[in-house]
């Protein structure tokens, strides 16, 4: 019977573990735990990963949220100050969450400078259901993008709040939670089977094993009609 450990922030080597699997992957070893809905957790097919060569990212989600499409109210009533020192304050390693509040994208609030910042923050990339920019720049720093597309121009965008749930791409995130995503999407990992997952992962990997292996035989029909799920 497996323990569950609630709220565990997990070592570099337990991330680093993680971070060998597939977005998919991880899933699929989440899914075997049946703590939430099969379609919860997960990002829809809307989001863009700009560098798949980075491979997969791993680390505990920073939220903000933005406005792009239209001025920042004034006086302002937000301290980016205090974001950036949210964002350098979290254990561990880190990723931005950005949720752009605007029906339709204004302007892209990640280029070579907000990548830049954040990467100085200990942030290892974004994923944002806003626009980004600056992709050379960008791909130059090792910074990771996930976003809805590009864009040339800032437009307005401006912080609006930090460390409140957001919501991109049909991901509810909650300050805090740990991400895994690579050029598949993102999947929010629950801290009460973190620990566990890594070896679920396994375990998923050598169960599609034999279905690989059957489709490799002259007539796999009959012995993958037995291997693969009914389900399927």
């Amino acid at each position: 019977m497996t323990t569950f450990v609630p709220n565990t922030i997990l070592s570099a080597q337990e991330l680093d573990r993680l971070r060998g699997f597939s977005s998919p992957t991880i899933a699929n070893a989440v899914e075997s735990f049946q703590v939430r809905p099969r379609l919860a957790g997960v990002t829809d097919c809307r989001i863009r990963c700009l560098f798949p060569g980075l491979g997969p990212v791993v680390g505990y989600a920073c939220t903000a949220s933005i406005i792009s499409a239209e001025p920042a109210r004034q006086p302002r009533t937000v301290s980016r100050k205090a974001y950036w020192e949210y964002v350098r304050s979290f254990r561990g390693r880190r990723i931005s969450v950005i949720e752009d509040l605007s029906p339709t994208p204004g302007g892209a609030y990640w280029g070579e400078v907000n990548a830049s910042i954040h990467k100085s923050l200990d942030s290892q990339g974004v994923i944002t259901n806003g626009t980004v920019r600056d992709i050379d720049e960008v791909a130059n720093i090792g910074f990771h993008f996930f976003a809805s597309g590009v864009q040339v121009s800032h437009g307005f965008a401006h912080l609006e709040g930090f460390g409140e749930p957001v919501d991109v791409f049909g991901l509810r995130v909650n300050s805090g939670d740990l991400i895994h995503a690579d050029r598949h999407g993102a999947v929010v990992v629950p801290r009460e089977i973190a620990t566990h997952v890594a070896d679920a992962a396994d375990r998923v990997t050598i169960c599609e094993k034999p279905m690989l292996a059957a489709c490799r035989l002259e007539n796999p029909i009959d012995e993958l009609d037995r291997l693969v799920s009914p389900e399927y």
